[in-house]
């Protein structure tokens, strides 16, 4: 089982977005065993700031980002 821990952070309005050369990323964390991590970068299809972080949002918002890490 999949353990999905979130950390935010309130002050940063782009907490888990990376930009690669003009076009957004998400990136985080997910422990597949209590002993084990795997880093997850994921394109958001945009380059417009606005859109990526609804699209992060969206994800981050339900289980469906457990579906990213496969």
């Amino acid at each position: 089982m999949i353990q999905f821990s979130l950390r935010t952070n309130p002050d940063n309005p782009n907490h888990h977005l990376w930009n690669n050369n003009g076009t957004w990323f998400i990136h985080y964390v997910v422990h597949p065993t209590p002993f084990t991590k795997e880093r997850v970068r994921r394109s958001l299809g945009t380059k417009c700031l606005a859109e990526a972080r609804a699209r992060r949002d969206a994800l981050l918002a339900g289980p469906p980002v457990l579906a990213l890490a496969a």
